[in-house]
């Protein structure tokens, strides 16, 4: 018995038409755990996080390989890989790993798996690494072994970057993020910590999705450009 024809069916403008019956057909794009939750609780949020996404593609594009450390559920990540030759990104979390693998894209694909960067270097060797909101979840401890395993893979003439929010922004944190957000940091502190495994450091403030070289006290997310390693 032949369907009865949807009653939408050819209505609206002709050019999404392919569009509407290929989602129709396969279903709609979903969403990660952690920007399910950002959509859900702040929606804004997603317009900050894409941007820092972007800032990374595009410094890195033309990359031949590029590692993410901290990846959390990855949803953001293909705007990366829209710009690079191969990514591949690691995540201390099972959850978000498995969840990211469950959505991934034939048409982005990227090496998704699990990784503690407290344990150890990741085998291989990249010409790019990034890490996005992960370093203010390490104790000030660790953070010099996070970061020394981080960039141990990474070739002599590879590009770094970090991006961590201030410690300015804290007053204005959630409940929620300042519970995971133990070692925030001002943006001279930020550098001085990076300028002992680089030559050179580049310092840029984020506020909203404006990134910017602003005055760095009222900057509300700092992001490190690196290069040059020790």
């Amino acid at each position: 018995m032949a369907k009865p024809k949807s009653k939408t069916a050819g209505k609206g403008e002709k050019q999404y038409q392919s569009w509407i019956r290929e989602f129709k057909a396969r279903g709609n794009e979903r969403m990660g755990l952690m920007t399910s939750w950002a959509f859900h609780d702040d929606p804004k949020r997603l317009a900050f996080t894409f941007a820092r996404y972007k800032f990374v593609a595009k410094m890195l594009a033309g990359c031949s390989h590029v590692l993410e450390a901290g990846c959390g559920d990855a949803f953001v990540t293909r705007v990366v890989v829209q710009e690079v030759k191969a990514l591949t990104a690691v995540d201390f979390d099972p959850a978000f790993v498995e969840d990211a693998n469950a959505r991934m894209s034939k048409r982005w694909p990227f090496v998704c798996r699990q990784h503690d960067m407290l344990d150890g270097p990741v085998r291989g060797r990249f010409d790019g690494i990034y890490s996005l909101d992960v370093l203010e979840h390490i104790p000030q401890k660790k953070e010099r072994t996070f970061v020394e395993n981080m960039i141990a893979p990474l070739t002599r003439h590879g590009t770094c970057i970090v991006g961590m929010p201030s410690l300015q922004s804290q007053a204005y944190a959630s409940p929620q993020s300042k519970e995971g957000h133990i070692n925030c940091k001002g943006q001279r502190e930020f550098k001085e910590l990076m300028q002992r495994y680089f030559h050179n450091v580049y310092m840029f403030s984020m506020n909203d999705e404006v990134i910017h070289t602003g005055y760095h006290a009222m900057s509300h997310y700092n992001l490190a450009l690196c290069c040059g390693k020790k």
